[in-house]
C-alpha cells in the first residue's frame, strides 16, 4: 500500500510540474521574427570611358548580380554617374538613367546562387533621382517567369536620397514587359518566396536629356533570406 501510494503521489506531482511548465510556455510572450539580413547590394561601376553609355554587365559591381533589361527601348537604358572616391560622387554616383527609354522602362538584378524569399519582413533600399513626375516602382520576376510591378512609387527628389520600404506593404499587378504595361488586376496572395529578379521600373517614356522626365536609380539594398536554386 506504501508504494502504491509514493506511485500515485510521483504521478500527480509530474503532472503539476508538465501542467506549470504548459502553461508558462503558453503565456510566454513572443518576440517579433527576426528581420532579414542583406541578400545583396549593387552600388553600379563605370566601365572604361566612363560617362553616360548602354547599361551592361560590365556595369554590375557584384559579381554575383546579373542584369537585365525590359520593356519598349530598354536597349536605350543609359548608365552615367562618377565612381566612388572620386569628387562630387556624392552629388552624382553611379546610375541608371532613364531619359531615352520608352515607357515601362525596366531593369533587374539577379543573383546566381539564390532566389530571394520575399515575404515577412523583407525590404528594399534605393538610392534614386527623379525629373518632372517621373516615379519609379519594384519591378520582381518569379521563378515560375510571371512578372509583376508594385504600387509603391518613389519620385520627385531632387537629389539622390536613399528610401526604404517593406515588400510587404506593396500591392503587385502583371506586368507585360514586352510592352512596359500593366494587365489584369491586383494580385491576391501572391507567393513571393521564390523570387528570381528584382529591380525598377518607370512607366513613363523618358523625355530625352535636360530636365522634365527621367528617373535615375543608383545604390539597391535588399533584405531577404536566400532560397538556394
Amino acid at each position: 500500500m506504501t508504494r502504491l501510494l509514493q506511485r500515485v503521489a510521483i504521478t500527480l506531482m509530474l503532472t503539476c510540474i508538465s501542467s506549470v511548465v504548459l502553461a508558462a510556455a503558453a503565456g510566454a510572450p513572443r518576440g517579433p521574427a527576426p528581420r532579414p539580413g542583406l541578400f545583396f547590394e549593387e552600388t553600379w561601376q563605370q566601365v572604361p570611358g566612363g560617362g553616360e553609355q548602354p547599361i551592361s554587365q560590365a556595369h554590375v559591381a557584384n559579381p554575383k548580380l546579373t542584369v537585365a533589361t525590359y520593356g519598349p527601348l530598354h536597349e536605350e537604358l543609359q548608365m552615367n554617374g562618377i565612381a566612388p572616391g572620386d569628387p562630387g560622387y556624392d552629388a552624382n554616383p553611379i546610375h541608371t538613367w532613364s531619359g531615352l527609354c520608352g515607357a515601362g522602362c525596366t531593369f533587374s538584378l539577379k543573383h546566381q546562387d539564390a532566389y530571394a524569399d520575399l515575404t515577412g519582413a523583407a525590404r528594399i533600399m534605393v538610392q534614386s533621382k527623379t525629373s518632372g513626375f517621373h516615379k519609379i516602382r519594384p519591378f520582381i520576376k518569379l521563378a515560375d517567369g510571371s512578372t509583376y510591378v508594385g504600387d509603391y512609387e518613389i519620385g520627385q527628389t531632387n537629389d539622390f536620397l536613399f528610401q526604404e520600404f517593406r515588400i510587404q506593404e506593396v500591392n503587385w499587378i502583371t506586368f507585360d514587359t514586352e510592352k512596359g504595361v500593366t494587365r489584369g488586376v491586383i494580385m491576391e496572395d501572391l507567393d513571393l518566396s521564390r523570387v528570381d529578379e528584382i529591380g525598377f521600373t518607370d512607366l513613363q517614356p523618358g523625355a530625352d536629356h535636360g530636365n522634365g522626365g527621367w528617373s535615375d536609380v543608383a545604390v539597391i539594398r535588399v533584405y531577404a533570406n536566400a532560397v538556394p536554386r
